[in-house]
C-alpha cells in the first residue's frame, strides 16, 4: 500500500505533507467472541504493510507457540497484546491501531466480543464513524451480533459494514451468505435510528485475505467492492449540528487586563461581535476577541491595549474567547449564540448503557459528567429495558451489567440540553459512582422533560392505608373537595 511507498525514503518532508491532509476514518470491529475481529485487523495491517519486520518475526514465532491457525501466521496476535488475551484467545481490552492508504488514514478500535466486556465495546464505538460487524459464517447471527448492532446504532454510527467472515469454512457458499444477509435484514427495523443507517454486506475470509484488498476468485458471485475499497470510499457522516456550542473548560486570567474562557468548540462557528448567551445562567454579552492557539502573547501591559485576535473560530478548534461584559462564567457552563439557544432543564429523558456489576438503583445519587460539567443526579424511573434477543421493551426497576434502557434523570442543577441525535458531544454523558469513582454507565440524552413535578405526582405510589383514608374522607366529608388518589 501507499503508506510504505518510495517517497518516505526519498523526501520525508513531501511524505509528511502528503499524509497531513488525508481524511481520517475511525472504525471499530465488533461482533461475538471468535468471529475473527482481531484477525481482520491483523490482516488489514499486514496487507497495508504496516508491520515492522521484527514485529512480523515475533508474531511468526508466537504463532507456533500460542497461535490457533495451524501453519499460518496468527495475525490476531498483532492486536491481542495482553498475556491473558493470548492465553484465552479472546480480546479483553480495547486496542487501537493505525494504518493508511493513498486516500485515507484509519484509526481502528478492536473491541471485545464477550458480553462481560460490552462496556469496552461501547467505549470504542463512542468515537467511531463506521462499525464493521463480524459474523461467523458457520454460526450466523448471535445475541452479541444484535447487542453490538444495537449499541453501534444507538451511539450514532450510521455506517455499518456487516462482514460475514470465515467464508472459507463454508466453501464460499452464496446461499450461506444470502441467508445471513436475510436474517440480518430482519433485525434492522429494531435498531435505533434505522432509517439513517447505511448497511453493506461483504463475504470475507480474514485469515486468508479473501475480499479484503481485492475481490476473491473463490466468490465470483460477489462483485461489489472489497473491504479496503469500501473503507476508502465510504461516506463519513460527521457531526451534523451547526449550532455553536462551547463548553467552558477553563477561565484564564493571567493578569488584570485579560479574562478569557477556554474550551473546545464542539459544533458550529463563532465570530467577533456575535451575541452570546451563557447557560444555564442565561446571561448575555458579545464576543470581544478570539484567541487561537497560535497567539501566545496574552499580556498587554497597558489597560487600553488589546490582545491579538482572529475573526472566526469553528469546531473542533480549541480556543479562548473574551467578552465585552464582565459576567460570571465558570467551568461547566455552556456558551451558545443568542440566536440559537437550546432548552435548559434539570430533568432529562435518556438512553443508558449500564456498565457495572453493581446494579443501577433508582433514586440513588450518582455523579453525571457531561462535556465539562460535573453534576449530582439520580434516576427517577426506568421507562423500559431492552430485551436484546427479541428487542421487546420490558418493565424493570433496576439495571444489571450490560442492560440498555430508557430512563428519566433528575440533576441538581440545570444544563443546556442537546439531544444526542443532534449533537453527539454535548448530548452524551457518563455516570460515575460517587463512592468508588468508577464509571458505571454511559448515557445519551433523548430530550428534556417538561412539567416533571406534575409527572412525579402522577407516578407517586400510595399505601393501602392512604387509599382507604382518602376514600373515607371523600365519602364522609365531600365539602372538603378531597382529590381522589
Amino acid at each position: 500500500m501507499a503508506h510504505q511507498g518510495d517517497l518516505i525514503s526519498k523526501d520525508i518532508e513531501a511524505y509528511l505533507k502528503e499524509h497531513e491532509n488525508k481524511e481520517i476514518l475511525r472504525f471499530i470491529t465488533c461482533g461475538s467472541v471468535d468471529d475473527g475481529k482481531s484477525t481482520l485487523i491483523g490482516r488489514l495491517l499486514y496487507d497495508s504493510k504496516m508491520i515492522f519486520e521484527d514485529q512480523l518475526a515475533a508474531i511468526e514465532k508466537d504463532s507456533k507457540k500460542v497461535g490457533t491457525t495451524g501453519d499460518k501466521i496468527d495475525l490476531a496476535l498483532l492486536v491481542d497484546g495482553l498475556a491473558s488475551e493470548r492465553e484465552q484467545g479472546i480480546t479483553i481490552d480495547v486496542a487501537y491501531r493505525f494504518f493508511s492508504t493513498d486516500k485515507r488514514k484509519f484509526i481502528i478500535a478492536d473491541t471485545p466480543g464477550h458480553e462481560q466486556y460490552t462496556r469496552n465495546m461501547a467505549t470504542g464505538a463512542s468515537t467511531a464513524d463506521v462499525a464493521i460487524i463480524l459474523i461467523d459464517a458457520r454460526a450466523g447471527i448471535l445475541t452479541q451480533t444484535k447487542r453490538h448492532s444495537y449499541i453501534a446504532s444507538l451511539l450514532g454510527i450510521k455506517n455499518l459494514i456487516v462482514a460475514i467472515n470465515k467464508m472459507d469454512l463454508v466453501d464460499f457458499s452464496q446461499e450461506v451468505f444470502e441467508n445471513i444477509k436475510r436474517d440480518y435484514n430482519d433485525i434492522i427495523s429494531f435498531l435505533p435510528h434505522n432509517k439513517d443507517l447505511n448497511i453493506q454486506f461483504i463475504p470475507i475470509s480474514a485469515l486468508d485475505g479473501d475480499n479484503i484488498l481485492t475481490n476473491s476468485e473463490k466468490s465470483p458471485w460477489y462483485t461489489q467492492k472489497p473491504l479496503m475499497q469500501l473503507l476508502d470510499t465510504i461516506e463519513i457522516h460527521k457531526q451534523e449540528s451547526n449550532s455553536f456550542r462551547l463548553p467552558v473548560q477553563y477561565v484564564i486570567r493571567p493578569h488584570l487586563n485579560f479574562r478569557g474562557f477556554s474550551g473546545t468548540i464542539t459544533s458550529g462557528t463563532i465570530s467577533v461581535g456575535d451575541e452570546i448567551t451563557v447557560l444555564p445562567s442565561r446571561k448575555t454579552s458579545k464576543v470581544k476577541s478570539i484567541v487561537s492557539n497560535d497567539i501566545k502573547d496574552l499580556r498587554p501591559i497597558g489597560k487600553d491595549e488589546t490582545v491579538e485576535t482572529i475573526q472566526k473560530a469553528f469546531a473542533p478548534m480549541a480556543t479562548t474567547i473574551t467578552l465585552e461584559d464582565e459576567i460570571d462564567i465558570s467551568r461547566g457552563d455552556m456558551i451558545v449564540k443568542s440566536t440559537d439557544i437550546p432548552k435548559v432543564s434539570n430533568h432529562l429523558s435518556a438512553m443508558v448503557v449500564w456498565m457495572d456489576e453493581t446494579p443501577l438503583k433508582l433514586n440513588q445519587n450518582y455523579v453525571i459528567k457531561r462535556a465539562t460539567s460535573v453534576i449530582n443526579g439520580a434516576f427517577n424511573s426506568i421507562e423500559f429495558k431492552k430485551n436484546i434477543n427479541t428487542f421487546d421493551e420490558i418493565d424493570a426497576d433496576e439495571l444489571a451489567l450490560n442492560d440498555i434502557a430508557k430512563v428519566t434523570l433528575s440533576l441538581d442543577r440545570e444544563i443546556a440540553v442537546d439531544p444526542y441525535h443532534e449533537n453527539r458531544y454535548t448530548g452524551s454523558f457518563i455516570i460515575i459512582d460517587k463512592y468508588t469513582n468508577s464509571t458505571v454507565g454511559a448515557g445519551m440524552i433523548v430530550s428534556s422533560i417538561e412539567g416533571f413535578a406534575h409527572l412525579e405526582e402522577e407516578q407517586k405510589v400510595y399505601s393501602q392505608a392512604e387509599v382507604e383514608l382518602n376514600a373515607f374522607i371523600r365519602k364522609n366529608y365531600p365539602e372538603w373537595n378531597c382529590k381522589a388518589i
